[in-house]
């Protein structure tokens, strides 16, 4: 009798394409990561003034390596890969976080590498990338409130809660939305023609 051989979902393997630009976005991640470092010093002194927990509205920038690299590579580990690579980089470069960016960077890639595996690595419309995003910004709001190196552990409870409200919202618009206007956009110039997400420019919005 014939036996038919289990084969691994087409398109899940990493190839070295993948690798290298996945690489390349960490890196640009890094880089986006300390300079956004050095904008959130600048206004999150103004925002302390106001109501401390609404820094949590800038922490989406630090997400952009995970919902960006999932959605031009799209294959599993894309997330947390490009989040703790981007996050290394960061480091590299002084951060003043010191090396808990590395936690953060991976606690965040997971965030959004979760909302992806959920979806089986199949979905990437805008709901897909604001979910993600959110997720990132959810377990980035988790880790700067009760890590014991979380910036904002002293805070009372409420406060911690509307501070993780906060990122969640950040990691939604800033990672999320702004990810996947960037895939489209660079689905036009015809630069991911190797990858899935060549077609991202034509793909529906919400389905």
């Amino acid at each position: 009798m014939a036996t038919t051989a289990i084969k691994k979902p087409a398109g899940k393997s990493w190839r070295v394409v993948d690798i290298v630009v996945a690489a390349l976005i960490a890196v640009a991640g890094g880089v986006i990561f300390w300079a956004w470092s050095q904008g959130a010093a600048a206004v999150s002194g103004l925002m302390n003034a106001v109501y401390p927990p609404l820094t949590g509205l800038i922490a989406g920038g630090w997400m952009i390596p995970a919902v960006l690299g999932m959605l031009i590579i799209r294959k599993p580990g894309a997330a947390i890969f490009c989040e703790t690579v981007a996050a290394t980089g960061e480091l590299l470069m002084g951060s003043q976080y010191g090396a808990s960016v590395l936690f953060s960077g991976f606690v965040q890639g997971l965030g959004a590498e979760i909302i992806f595996a959920i979806f089986v690595y199949r979905k990437f419309n805008l709901p897909v990338a604001l979910l993600a995003g959110a997720a990132a910004g959810l377990f980035c709001g988790l880790n700067d409130s009760f890590a014991p190196w979380g910036w904002n552990i002293a805070y009372a409870a409420g406060d911690k809660l509307a501070y993780i409200i906060f990122t969640a919202i950040s990691g939604a618009i800033i990672a999320g939305a702004l990810s996947w206007i960037a895939t489209r956009g660079l689905a036009r110039t015809g630069v991911l023609s190797s990858f899935a997400s060549r077609k991202a420019a034509t793909e529906p919005v919400f389905s």
